[in-house]
């Protein structure tokens, strides 16, 4: 199918240790781009970016701009730039530590503020790139326990409408995804807590099942194809139907 390979072109990918960021990195890797599998755990990045026909790991720790700086330097060029990694810590609002606030707000939102003006100039020169955000749909439609975790995530969509506005005559496209309840090894470690979790979520769905990791690397690898240039400014849901727009 034309304009569906992405040879030539170099991905970076956040949190690419984790399962949704892995699966947004193979799939992006089978599309022809050079992968940077870029996560905090270095380790974990490796053994991603092993699994690949043409990808290196990079740590990179987003609460940091000195590290940030110093991840852009090592990246060089960027074709595409998926905004994969987060940080959530789930409580009541009112029983939240503003500190949780602070690392939330470091990680997902300063994080990829700072790397995208960083990497998105390269791009513009070039005149051709993909900006995709992982949000979240409790950022789009409220979760209890999430609030500063949504407030963080709901950033995302401001700034990719603004991005999308700003970079288009350069044929640079900026759009969100937000994944809805995602089989995820963390969902399953939150779920020992609660037997029957997984299940009572699944109930609730359209589709009656959870999302896999592949259903949002699909839509990502998607939109970062030159099939997709045409989608700029969106926000996504991958949710099973949970969330409507």
């Amino acid at each position: 199918m034309d304009g569906m390979r992405l040879d030539g072109r170099t991905a970076v990918v956040t949190g690419a240790a984790g399962a949704i960021g892995a699966a947004i990195a193979a799939d992006l890797a089978a599309l022809g781009a050079k992968v940077v599998v870029a996560d905090v755990d270095l380790p974990g990045a490796a053994k991603v970016a092993a699994t690949l026909p043409d990808a290196e790991a990079l740590p990179v720790d987003l609460a940091s701009p000195v590290v940030v700086a110093e991840f852009a330097g090592a990246v060089g060029r960027a074709d595409i730039l998926v905004h994969n990694a987060g940080v959530s810590i789930v409580q009541p609002f009112v029983e939240s530590d503003p500190a949780g606030w602070d690392l939330m707000w470091q990680v997902n939102l300063r994080g990829p503020m700072l790397l995208t003006k960083l990497l998105l100039p390269g791009m513009l020169e070039r005149g051709w790139g993909r900006l995709v955000f992982i949000s979240s749909d409790g950022a789009r439609a409220g979760s209890g326990g999430e609030g500063a975790y949504a407030a963080t995530k709901a950033g995302l969509f401001g700034l990719a409408k603004t991005l999308a506005r700003e970079a288009a005559r350069a044929h640079v496209t900026a759009n969100v995804v937000c994944p809805g309840p995602t089989d995820t090894p963390m969902l399953r470690r939150v779920s020992e807590a609660e037997p029957g979790l997984v299940d009572k979520i699944a109930r609730g769905i359209p589709l009656r099942r959870l999302g896999a990791p592949a259903d949002v690397a699909g839509l990502v690898a998607y939109l970062c194809t030159e099939r997709a240039a045409y989608i700029t400014g969106q926000t996504l849901s991958v949710s099973g139907g949970v969330t409507m727009h």
